[in-house]
Formats: structure tokens, C-alpha cells, sequence
């Protein structure tokens, strides 16, 4: 069996990201990933349910809870393409997530603007950004400049 890397499973939390923004959300997708299968797929839907905890992160991690009858993931890596803000670094810490991967940096709401000297994930996990990163960051700014 091939093991596939990380761009990707981050392609594939692109293509999430895609739909949210076909569907006006801030473009921002996830994928859950154990085994090197993907286990759960969400993307922003704030508008949709008119829910500001529906980032594409908390709904991935429901998702995957719910289908393995688990609330603990520490086998698993978590793709955004989006730097997680401090809510989402809160939920991912609470699932024991083991890996995260994101793609773009976001200096305005991502967590290292709140917590530049604190680690905010499991203590055991293992952090990997900027994968894709051109790619996740596109998609935002082209959202952000249609908004203006």
C-alpha cells in the first residue's frame, strides 16, 4: 500500500476549503486522518448554521468522534488549511489530536497571536505548517478580496 504525504491529504482540505467558499464561508477546510485514510471531512459552514463554533476544524473532529465512538484521537492528524485560532487549538488539544498539519499563516486570528510563547496542543503532538501554503492562502485572499 502506498502511503500518501501530506500535500495530499492538505489537497484534500483544499477541496473542503473549495466548498465553503462556492458556499460564501471563509474558505477554511479539514480532514481527519488515521491509518492514512481519511476518516472525516468539514468546512466552515459559520453562515450556514449560523453557529460561530462551526470552523471547519470542530466540525472534522465531531465528525470523526462520532464515527469511531472516540473522544480521544491521539493517532491522528488533523489537516487545515488554515492556522488554527485559539478556539479550535482548544478543541484539538482536548481530542489528544497527535499530529497537525495547516497550510497559510493567519496572523489576525491564529493562535500564535495569543500564545506566541505557550504550546496550545497535546503536549505530544506534532505541529507541521506551511504545507501547501501558497495554495491555502490564495483561496483566502481571493475570499477576502471579493468581500471588498
Amino acid at each position: 500500500m502506498q502511503l500518501l504525504n501530506d500535500d495530499y491529504f492538505m489537497q484534500q482540505a483544499l477541496k473542503e476549503a473549495q466548498l465553503a467558499y462556492d458556499s460564501d464561508e471563509v474558505p477554511v477546510g479539514a480532514v481527519v486522518v488515521m491509518n492514512n485514510k481519511i476518516i472525516a471531512r468539514a468546512h466552515n459552514q459559520v453562515e450556514l448554521l449560523n453557529d460561530s463554533t462551526a470552523h471547519a476544524e470542530i466540525l472534522a473532529l465531531t465528525t470523526a468522534y462520532s464515527s469511531l465512538g472516540a473522544k480521544y484521537l491521539p493517532e491522528a492528524t488533523l489537516y487545515v488549511t488554515l492556522e488554527p485560532c485559539i478556539m479550535c487549538c482548544g478543541a484539538i488539544y482536548w481530542g489528544k489530536i497527535g499530529r497537525i498539519v495547516f497550510g497559510a499563516s493567519d496572523e489576525k486570528n491564529g493562535y500564535r497571536r495569543l500564545t506566541q510563547e505557550q504550546w496550545p496542543f497535546h503536549p505530544k503532538a506534532e505541529l507541521v505548517n506551511g504545507v501547501l501554503e501558497n495554495e491555502c492562502a490564495f483561496l483566502m485572499k481571493s475570499f477576502f478580496r471579493s468581500k471588498r
